[in-house]
């Protein structure tokens, strides 16, 4: 006997409560006064759309962060390749001005020595062909 006033117990405070949330949802100005009178009279319909929004919620927030994180990450990496892009690209840019620099340099030197060469052996020989004719 005590098992059925439990269960009866229980199923009041489930009707009073539901009914504390279609009174809810009825006054709540975000729902026009045609919505909830067509809920209250269909009360299995609104149990039903209760429900699905209720089990909807999850996979749909999941699929948002999804969404979200999925944003963030491409917007990253894209930024992270662009400054990756550009310091690589000034990295090798300075790489080529500097072999550029040095290979002038070095021919410069190279042809100084050489030039240099060249006119010490032709004044050697100037200086053995005077010596020579005296």
């Amino acid at each position: 006997m005590q098992r059925h006033s439990s269960n009866s117990s229980l199923t009041q405070q489930l009707g009073e409560r539901w009914l504390t949330l279609m009174n809810r949802l009825q006054e709540d100005p975000k729902v026009s006064p045609n919505t909830g009178q067509y809920l209250r009279r269909r009360p299995f319909l609104a149990l039903a759309l209760l429900l699905f929004s209720a089990m909807a919620a999850l996979p749909v927030g999941l699929f948002l962060l999804f969404a979200l994180i999925t944003i963030v990450m491409s917007v990253v990496g894209f930024v992270f390749f662009e400054v990756g892009g550009m310091t690589l690209l000034s990295v090798l840019s300075g790489i080529a001005l500097f072999s550029l620099v040095v290979s002038i340099i070095v021919t410069g030197v190279v042809y100084t020595s050489h030039v240099k060469k060249k006119k010490e052996e032709k004044k050697e020989r100037s200086n053995a062909s005077y010596f020579e004719q005296q």
